[in-house]
């Protein structure tokens, strides 16, 4: 009884720091480095330097000259020659030929009203979104005519061969369907955000479309016109008038090659890599936004500056092991710089990406967030991230407790052209979609973090200009960035032992967060689904105990005196065993007085013939194919026979790649698939899994124990 009752206090007092999360201690800050390294990095990044950098690199929207095809864009000449200035070892541009790709070029586009009056309607000078990627050469003539929202039903029912299509809607829609009608052209009145913004247009496509003889379409456009200015022609062809204009397009397709861009802060060991910073210049060669990403390229080369200087004054040590930094295309550059790279950076610790960090927060109603990796990758880059994120949000308020003090607010990082605002932040589960996917990829296994401000109310269209962007969320970013790197390069087995320490803090506090979801699923369970949401809610805790306990054992690969910081490793991951079964215990007891409320009997979680065969089952990697290289998996699986995958089908809930990651030689499938669930909105059938384990035997890549 009295055992029952300390586990059930441990879970309180556990449940309690979860629920004063946010409300930290006023008067006690801290970072996992020493506050005179910090204040040095502090004082040393430039808001205003990475500003800049945007400006330069992305102050607006425009035509890139035929020239610049064929040499060097200006995001990379302009990185590169910044490195080089600051001196930064390595600095250099990796060219990687695209084969035989072309990207689409505007060169001009106008739309000029001829009858009844003489205006300019469109101008691709005045703003490049307004004519949309995918456009051909045109002269022509023709008559506007309204066809509502462009869908298929509105434009059969009016005679448009030979006219401009215009339409309020979706400008891809909009094209395919009036073109193959016979249009030469359209024009989408577009506005994805407009409830605040009625200036802005979206980024638009258009595809190749076939006329009703299903030959391809030569000629034929699409311009885009923001809210405010296409409402008045929009009203005009209501009104029944009759607008004629002129419409001219030149466009070209221009080969081009991939530039990357890398440079290092090479360690006492310089073939050691602790951090490898990415962030994509361009994401495709058209759309230039100034946050979604040359903030994120403006920020890692502060953080190299920053380092670089810092180190080569003597103001930090030079950290024992190198920092890798890498700008390129998105997905595009990453993905071969990864490749022909592979040898030197598989043994990297991780990588830290930045993506869209440059928005001024509460212009965008965002926070600055933190997506953690998967568990799959569990990894102490985490918790080091999270420790400077939480500094400088925590630092930078002005709270109530402190306002007799005579700094209100007790760490404030601002930069001097900045917003002076809190810093608003949030720490969230993994999150792809930008250039980190590529570093945690099953067969480079790089655990990777992503930095991005979110909402973005500008993202992806022509509002994403530098006047978006906030010296002091830049200067943030980099502190951040440049903190965290520097913490891992440099660990030893003192900064291992911190590091340690706050991962096993941050546990207690997470698991106290999954112990409260389990709570209100089993609170809201009816007597038919008691036992299914209790099963659910156990193992959703069984799940996060494995990952915390994963995520603290990382932190071995800094140490240098292993037999030591393991036993201390061990000591603490069994402390979060502890912590584990004290919810588990207690998630019991709610579960029998839910079963008392309900006037049922207890729940017992009971196996079924499958999940009894999985908890059995033990995948384990063949030798040599933890870390075989970007793509490794896939290729192997396309390798296999059609008899050989029919007999294993895979439905498509299944995250391949996290599912492969999970495999360790000790967690069983059944394990695997808690893991698997515990993180994604749906639930990943047991069968699948096992289909696609038994597809992994076959390739080669794994063995399974029975």
């Amino acid at each position: 009884m009295r055992k029952t009752a300390n586990l059930i206090l441990i879970v309180i007092l556990i449940c309690t720091g979860s629920v004063c999360h946010g409300q930290y201690t006023p008067w006690y800050y801290w970072t996992l480095l020493p506050e005179t390294l910090m204040n040095e990095i502090i004082g040393e990044a430039s808001g205003e330097t990475a500003f800049n950098t945007i400006m330069e690199t992305g102050g607006y929207t425009r035509n890139r000259r035929p020239e610049e095809y064929r040499s060097t864009f200006n995001e990379s000449a302009y990185i590169y020659d910044k490195l080089r200035w600051y001196g930064i070892p390595g600095a250099k541009i990796v060219r990687v030929p695209a084969g035989s790709s072309t990207t689409w070029n505007g060169i001009k586009g106008e739309i000029w009203e001829i009858s009844p009056g003489r205006q300019k309607l469109i101008s691709y000078r005045d703003n490049a979104f307004q004519l949309v990627q995918g456009s051909k050469n045109a002269d022509v003539k023709a008559e506007l005519i309204w066809v509502g929202q462009g869908t298929a039903e509105e434009i059969l029912s009016r005679d448009i061969k030979g006219k401009i299509a215009v339409a309020h809607g979706h400008v891809g829609r909009l094209h395919a369907n009036a073109v193959s009608r016979g249009a030469v052209g359209v024009i989408a009145i577009s506005g994805s955000r407009n409830y605040f913004d009625p200036l802005q247009i979206p980024e638009g496509y258009i595809r190749q479309v076939y006329d009703q003889d299903n030959q391809p379409v030569e000629k034929d456009f699409a311009f885009q016109m923001n809210i405010r200015e296409g409402q008045f022609l929009r009203d005009r062809l209501l009104r029944g008038e009759r607008i004629e204009v002129h419409a001219q397009v030149e466009t070209s397709f221009e080969p081009y090659e991939l530039q990357n861009v890398e440079a290092v802060i090479p360690g006492e060991d310089p073939d050691a890599t602790a951090v490898i910073f990415s962030a994509h210049i361009f994401e495709g060669l058209v759309k230039q936004g100034a946050n979604d990403n040359k903030s994120g390229g403006a920020a890692i080369l502060e953080v190299a500056r920053v380092l670089h200087t810092l180190i080569e004054e003597g103001r930090l040590p030079r950290p024992k092991r190198s920092i890798r930094f890498f700008w390129g295309p998105e997905f595009i550059g990453t993905r071969p710089w990864v490749d022909m790279n592979f040898d030197e950076i598989k043994d990297a610790f991780c990588n830290i990406n930045m993506d869209m960090v440059g928005e001024w927060l509460s212009l965008h109603n965002a926070h600055f967030n933190l997506m953690r990796t998967t568990f799959g990758n569990a990894h102490y880059v985490n918790d080091v991230v999270e420790n400077y994120y939480r500094f400088v949000g925590e630092g930078n308020r002005d709270r109530v407790h402190n306002r007799r003090e005579v700094n209100s607010v007790p760490h404030r990082i601002v930069a001097p052209f900045g917003a002076d605002e809190p810093f608003y932040y949030s720490i969230e589960t993994h999150y792809g979609a930008s250039d980190h996917v590529v570093f945690n990829e099953f067969g480079v296994r790089i655990p990777g973090v992503m930095m991005i401000a979110w909402p973005d109310q500008w993202y992806h269209t022509s509002g994403d200009l530098v006047d978006k962007a906030d010296p002091t969320q830049l200067k943030r970013a980099v502190v951040i960035g440049a903190a965290a790197a520097y913490t891992i390069a440099d660990a030893g087995e003192d900064m291992a032992v911190k590091i340690a320490g706050e991962i096993a803090g941050n546990a207690a506090r997470r698991l106290g967060h999954q112990m409260n979801i389990a709570v209100d699923m089993i609170s809201k369970s009816g007597a038919d689904g008691l036992a299914e949401n209790y099963k659910k809610a156990i193992w959703l805790v069984e799940a996060h105990i494995l990952n915390e306990k994963t995520t603290l054992s990382t932190v071995s690969e800094l140490g240098s005196a292993p037999g030591i910081l393991d036993a201390h490793l061990n000591s603490l991951s069994g402390s979060i065993e502890q912590a584990g079964k004290a919810h588990l215990h207690a998630l019991e007891s709610q579960m029998k007085m839910r079963a008392s409320i309900l006037g049922t009997g207890p729940a017992i979680i009971q196996l079924n013939g499958t999940e009894k065969k999985a908890a059995l089952v033990v995948p384990e990697l063949t030798e040599g194919s933890f870390k075989l290289g970007r793509g490794m998996m896939a290729e192997k699986i396309s390798s296999l026979s059609d008899e050989t995958t029919a007999k294993y089908p895979t439905g498509p809930r299944i995250d391949r790649h996290e599912a492969a990651r999970l495999i360790n030689g000790e967690r069983s499938v059944l394990d695997i698939k808690k893991m698997l669930d515990a993180q994604f909105r749906y639930e990943t059938d047991l069968v699948d899994i096992l289909n696609f384990f038994y597809l992994l035997r076959e390739a080669g890549i794994l063995d399974i124990i029975d």
